[in-house]
């Protein structure tokens, strides 16, 4: 895959680079694998906005991900990569040596035409799905699960990948792709590879449009509202936040300040 690079042609083209989407092989998805899925758009049951900034975008189906990687000692063929509005990631359709077809994060360097297989002693090869406590010190793995047989939730993104560290008597010691070392047990499935779309960090969207299409409303600066509006408002000009701990407009700490819950059951896998 390689970016495609605007002419400046206007305002919203200088500077803008998307995908050149040569990747793909197939333009529609797979009909019985999707499905309309409805988006709350920010609003609660009353129709009152919960969580700002978000509305709009374009109407999409989802298509149905297979992140279990259930279907055991079974061999499946890339039919084709296919583009996801869903995600940044692409995805690969497998059809299963019984017919069955399912849809998988694509992985880079997988191609149309390659098997891919999930079992507890399959070869440590793109796309094949097997327990954390099978798998090589320095394998790079996607699509890890935190609890067995709950699917993968870790390193899912476009690009995204971790790498086994260490294993130890009942978990595995592995570098999530934020550079954290948390530990997973031995019986949690991941994949091997890493996500495709690799290049999705560099596109640059040059416009406000791009982030509307994603159902993402403007944001404004709290330091540019009023005082009445918001905590960080007033001054003439550009002033400073001005108060010693800024806090949003509902008080609760921000700028800085770390906010994430304490998690009993999870915190004791992170290593400090």
């Amino acid at each position: 895959m390689s970016i495609r690079f605007y002419k400046p042609y206007t305002s919203s083209t200088r500077n803008r680079s998307i995908s050149d989407f040569f990747d793909i092989t197939k333009c529609f998805p797979e009909k019985k694998l999707t499905f309309f899925i409805h988006t709350a758009r920010g609003r609660n049951s009353r129709g009152v906005i919960t969580s700002r900034h978000r509305g709009g975008g374009h109407k999409r189906l989802y298509r149905l991900i297979d992140f279990k990687r259930d279907k055991l000692a079974i061999f499946a063929k890339v039919f084709s990569i296919e583009y996801d509005p869903n995600r940044n990631s692409r995805i690969s359709l497998i059809v299963y040596d019984d017919g069955e077809k399912r849809y998988i994060l694509h992985v880079s360097g997988l191609v149309i035409g390659d098997l891919v297989v999930s079992n507890f002693n399959v070869p440590i090869k793109l796309g094949n799905a097997l327990p954390l406590g099978r798998i090589p010190l320095g394998t790079n793995v996607h699509n890890i699960e935190f609890q067995s047989g709950r699917g993968g939730q870790v390193a899912r993104s476009a690009g995204a990948f971790a790498k086994i560290i260490a294993h130890q008597a009942s978990t595995v010691m592995i570098q999530l792709p934020s550079g954290k070392l948390r530990f997973f047990q031995k019986v949690c499935w991941a994949t091997i590879g890493q996500v495709g779309n690799v290049e999705f960090s560099s596109f640059v969207k040059s416009k406000a449009g791009s982030n509307r299409w994603l159902g993402k409303r403007p944001h404004v600066r709290g330091s540019a509202m009023n005082p009445c509006d918001h905590p960080l408002g007033g001054g003439e000009g550009r002033t400073g936040v001005g108060r010693l701990r800024p806090v949003t407009p509902w008080g609760k700490p921000a700028l800085g300040k770390k906010t994430r819950r304490s998690k009993r059951y999870s915190d004791v896998f992170l290593v400090d």
